[in-house]
């Protein structure tokens, strides 16, 4: 039985690496039928069952080592608000970021961008804010931390599919190689009022987090770093290894072992997360005003605010109003 499962799972996987993954569309459709063909006749003329366990295992290994060869790039027909990658320049006390997003939106996908150019001294980076954006399960969320600035804009960061002219986001997909891997670096006007105001079925929670300045200002530096490592290496997205949430969870957790020399205790809400916000609940790590998890939550959430405020210029100060942790 075990051995059936293992089979089918690896003959699944392989049909549908063929069917995402191999760059013509005519090949996607012909490739996995002429791979079922094939193994099928394996499989009818080997014997006895562990024959046909090794007849599934060779034909995953022969399309797992085309799979592995396939190579992410930074040149593709990119959709506009995915068309520029963010780096950054760092100098004495201070850091230059490229290619900030700025997209004045119409409609979700009617919109603008400009691509804008920010210095920050890392001195005035004072804290982190987590918003989490739910559009179904209450298990899946997408994180965007944002870092604020003493007396300026937050910079907010999103780590996203980067993808190309026709193409749309699939949770199916995102577990082969369809998805280069993309860091946007944006106000929260753009990435946030995006899912508040012009997406539908998304609801989005702010938290104020008690991250330290130092350690706010370290994990900043270290998604520069990483932007800048992308935009000369691409790397493809994954929803499993690769995706928002793990590479969150890794800068943090770097940044802890750098400073404290201790691994810090993982936790399986890492990768279910939308239950991120209670395991940060749970280990102290967001500001509460003393509220049970159930009420703080219901005030995080901002969609009302995000919508009243839209275009305002302080549209930042306006969605963390009456927010626990953010003071009156």
């Amino acid at each position: 039985m075990l051995g059936t499962l293992l089979a089918v799972g690896l003959t699944v996987w392989a049909l549908a690496a063929l069917h995402f993954d191999f760059p013509s569309q005519g090949g996607r459709k012909v490739l996995p039928v002429l791979y079922a063909i094939v193994l099928g006749v394996g499989l009818w003329f080997a014997k006895p069952a562990m024959g046909r366990l090794l007849v599934c295992a060779a034909g995953f290994a022969l399309v797992l080592t085309w799979w592995l060869s396939l190579k992410p790039s930074n040149t593709r027909d990119w959709q506009a608000d995915v068309a520029q990658t963010p780096w950054a320049e760092f100098h004495d006390g201070s850091v230059t970021i490229h290619n900030m997003r700025d997209c004045t939106y119409r409609a979700e996908f009617d919109y603008t961008c400009e691509w804008k150019t920010r210095t920050v001294e890392l001195a005035k980076i004072n804290g982190a804010d987590l918003f989490l954006t739910y559009w179904g399960s209450p298990w899946i969320a997408h994180p965007i931390v944002s870092f604020t600035v003493q007396g300026e804009e937050p910079i907010a960061m999103s780590i996203e599919t980067r993808k190309e002219v026709g193409e749309t986001y699939s949770a199916i997909r995102g577990f082969f190689r369809y998805y280069e891997l993309i860091y946007i670096i944006s106000s929260e006007r753009d990435v946030v009022r995006l899912r508040t105001n012009y997406r539908h079925g998304e609801e989005v929670y702010l938290f104020h987090t008690l991250t330290t300045p130092a350690i706010a200002q370290a994990v900043f530096v270290d998604y520069l770093h990483r932007a800048n490592e992308l935009r000369q290496k691409p790397e493809w997205y994954n929803a499993l290894t690769d995706n928002c949430t793990t590479n969150v969870a890794v800068h943090f957790r770097d940044v802890q072992r750098r400073a404290t020399h201790l691994l810090p205790r993982w936790d399986w809400r890492e990768m279910l997360n939308g239950k991120a916000d209670e395991m940060l609940y749970e280990n102290g790590d967001l500001a509460t005003d003393g509220l049970p998890f159930a009420e703080l939550k219901e005030r995080a959430h901002i969609n009302a605010a995000a919508r009243a405020a839209n275009d305002d210029p302080d549209f930042s100060a306006r969605v963390r109003e009456g927010r626990p942790g953010f003071g009156k």
